[in-house]
């Protein structure tokens, strides 16, 4: 029987392109959905390692299967770097993106356009169940991390994607994240350079 990787996130758009990237293991591919009314892991740490790695131990708990989670967001330059961590809820409410990316335009409207340089930033983090593991009752058996850098546009273009993808401007490819195919988008993102990643040393532990 094949082992059991729960993609534990709650964002169906995020599942699907992480469900596309984990093709072709000897997985059982498993969602949040498949274990029932589960409660929600907590991600209150300001680094996305600290968050995918809490997420990804509290579904291994949870569910009692390997959990593989990500934490992700924007880090914009002429910002310091937000939204950062709080990136999905930057706006005042989990998951709005129209209130994000308004919030984000405001944000950057004193700053000269050439400085609003920016980069998507993932860090997934798999874990396992372990009774042995102190106080948790999971241990996490890999971290990756992948990085896409850009500049934010005002001028909002595409509709794949999710969350900042219509704002955020590829120069390399001359349209923004939302105007890439989703096969493209999982080839060059943060999520997709994380996840493959990922998958290389999920090979290896299988």
């Amino acid at each position: 029987m094949a082992q059991t990787l729960v993609i534990a996130t709650r964002n169906q758009k995020k599942f699907e392109e992480m469900l596309a990237l984990m093709q072709g293991l000897a997985l059982d591919l498993k969602s949040l959905a498949d274990f029932g009314g589960l409660p929600s892991v907590d991600e209150p740490y300001e680094s996305f390692e600290e968050n995918a790695a809490a997420k990804a131990i509290g579904y291994a708990v949870l569910t009692g299967q390997w959990a593989l989670a990500d934490d992700s967001g924007l880090e914009v330059d002429a910002i310091g770097g937000k939204p950062g961590v709080h990136s999905s809820r930057w706006g005042g409410r989990e998951g709005d993106d129209d209130l994000n990316n308004e919030k984000l335009l405001k944000a950057l409207a004193p700053h000269p356009k050439e400085v609003w340089t920016a980069r998507y930033r993932c860090v997934a983090a798999l874990a396992a169940p372990d009774p042995a593991a102190t106080g948790v009752g999971a241990r996490v058996l890999a971290m990756t991390v992948g990085a896409c850098e850009g500049l934010i546009t005002d001028r909002p273009a595409g509709s794949n994607g999710f969350g900042y993808d219509p704002y955020f401007y590829l120069p390399g490819y001359g349209c923004t994240m939302a105007q890439l195919p989703p096969e493209e988008k999982n080839r060059i993102s943060h999520r997709g350079h994380a996840l493959a990643a990922m998958k290389a040393r999920l090979e290896k532990l299988l």
